[in-house]
């Protein structure tokens, strides 16, 4: 009899699909990742972080609801409604939890410390690896819902800082403008041929870009196409997950040697 006291537990063979099993009391089981996400109204497309189809495992989601510049900002009052969603979800079995928002690295010390399963929650997570996949005299561009907003404070709480980003606004874009207020339409082809064109705009100026960093949850979609338009690579909260996933999710290797 296994006797599961973590979210862990796989049946990969024939004796084991047939065995005793305990698992602590929860309501649902098999979600890999947990998914904080704040509660937004707007056209959530295949490869978006709060569509569930993104995803090739199963997930669970966690709505807070606030004003998303107070994310932006790292305001204190909504620290605790993000720590209680984790706990929620470490809960429901998760085994792994994941934002979805590159602002939520303002909390990610805090939810760290709330609750026992890994947890990455900001694409902003990854700068430290991807900077050091790279010359020290490359830079990453990292292009992000609120530009202001992404500081040498905020990439603290991840490990990081701004020395080598160049940091690229997307929040002003007129196609964008139903993702960051809220619109019930998006012109996807329009998004898609502005970021492409922003992207190789910015490669033009600085050509010691190396790598691309998208912090918004928002813009997996079009990650694919900004590669296509900039041969660089391209990361962003699916690299994120699936990193994580990976790691939580190992599963035995058969083959031949």
């Amino acid at each position: 009899m296994s006797n599961w006291k973590s979210a862990y537990g796989a049946l990969e063979t024939k004796a084991e699909v047939r065995g005793t099993h305990g698992l602590p009391p929860r309501s649902f089981s098999g979600q890999v990742l947990g998914i904080i996400a704040v509660k937004l109204d707007y056209p959530k497309l295949p490869g978006n972080v709060a569509n569930a189809c993104t995803f090739d495992y199963p997930v669970c989601y966690e709505v807070v609801d606030f004003e998303i510049e107070q994310l932006f900002a790292g305001d204190p009052a909504i620290k605790q409604m993000i720590i209680e969603a984790a706990k929620k979800l470490e809960a429901q079995g998760v085994r792994a939890i994941i934002g979805a928002c590159g602002y939520f690295a303002h909390f990610q010390k805090d939810v760290a410390a709330a609750v026992d399963v890994p947890v990455f929650m900001s694409s902003l997570c990854q700068l430290p690896v991807i900077k050091a996949g790279f010359a020290q005299a490359g830079s990453i561009a990292v292009f992000a819902a609120d530009g202001s907003s992404l500081n040498d404070d905020l990439l603290a709480q991840v490990g990081s800082n701004t020395e080598r980003l160049i940091i690229q606004n997307v929040g002003d874009m007129e196609s964008f403008a139903p993702i960051r207020w809220g619109g019930h339409e998006l012109d996807n082809g329009k998004l898609t041929d502005d970021l492409c064109s922003l992207a190789k705009d910015l490669c033009q100026q600085h050509t010691d870009i190396k790598a691309i960093l998208l912090e918004c949850s928002d813009l997996p979609p079009y990650a694919a196409a900004i590669q296509k338009a900039t041969g660089l690579p391209v990361f962003d909260f699916i690299t994120l997950a699936n990193w994580v996933a990976s790691a939580v999710l190992q599963k035995t290797y058969t083959g031949w040697f």
